[in-house]
């Protein structure tokens, strides 16, 4: 028992003697890999902190900023990092190396299994749509609300989040409505009534919907002349995530105005002569 107590301080006092030797050679290095790297977190939030307010005073989207401030600070933060394993004796030529190795192997990242990283690089570089934006890919339609590197969120119009893998969009056919979007219709009426009328009232139906925009204005006009009736198109924009629901009311809109107005929406007829032979 006596032999097993012994055992276990000298072990401990082999321990103390291990950590007071390292304290006495490596304290200055200790220090100063420290106070280093208290230096180089310090440097990277500033510098971080004035990239940021630059890219406010360029106007840059929202996500540039984000990509570039963090791009930055981890960047210092490396260095000093670096630096201070040097302290210790500790070469920085491998950590360079391997550096270089990561920066050759991420041109290749976009065909690797880093692909959504490389395309969301791509996607914040190019700036092909911003947050806020409304786009259609990938079969989805929505208003962006975040592109991280890895995926995109987009925000559909009932309040559902999609994620997007980036691989997905980069090469994709993509539509950008931006803040607003065109809508289009047609309606059609008899050819007894009169076609200006009827335009009259379309483009004062349209002035009283809130979400149809002033500008640009809306336009209304004589679309085609069918077999059996005029046809009057209309355009107009709204903002993108009020699509749908700005369509639905419009079209009642323009329904009741016309019937109010006695304007007679035809349906196609058909005239069928039977001769006998």
């Amino acid at each position: 028992m006596n032999i097993e107590l012994e055992d276990q301080l000298a072990m401990l006092q082999n321990v103390i003697d291990r950590i007071v030797e390292f304290g006495v050679n490596y304290s200055f290095q200790v220090v100063g890999a420290l106070i280093i790297l208290v230096i180089g977190f310090a440097a990277g939030r500033w510098t971080a902190g004035v990239v940021g307010k630059l890219c406010q005073k360029k106007n840059l989207d929202v996500t540039l900023s984000h990509f570039l401030t963090s791009f930055v600070k981890l960047l210092i933060l490396l260095f000093a990092v670096i630096i201070a394993l040097g302290k210790f004796g500790i070469t920085i030529a491998p950590f360079i190396a391997a550096i270089g190795a990561v920066a050759f192997g991420a041109t290749y990242a976009i065909q690797g299994p880093l692909s959504n990283y490389g395309a969301g690089l791509v996607i914040i570089v190019g700036r092909s749509f911003l947050v806020g934006d409304t786009i259609s890919v990938a079969g989805v339609f929505g208003v962006v609300r975040e592109i991280r590197l890895g995926q995109t969120f987009l925000e559909t119009e009932d309040g559902v989040t999609i994620t997007i893998p980036n691989k997905l969009i980069v090469g994709e056919i993509l539509q950008n409505s931006r803040e607003y979007r065109i809508v289009e219709g047609c309606v059609g009426i008899s050819y007894s009534d009169n076609p200006e009328t009827a335009i009259r009232i379309l483009h004062d139906t349209l002035a009283e919907i809130p979400a149809v925009t002033g500008e640009p204005s809306p336009q209304v006009g004589i679309e085609a002349f069918g077999d059996s009736s005029v046809d009057i198109g209309y355009r107009y924009w709204v903002p993108t995530h009020q699509y749908f629901q700005t369509l639905h009311r419009v079209n009642l809109a323009v329904f009741k105005a016309l019937k109010s107005a006695e304007i007679t929406i035809p349906f196609p007829q058909r005239e069928i002569r039977v001769t006998q032979t």
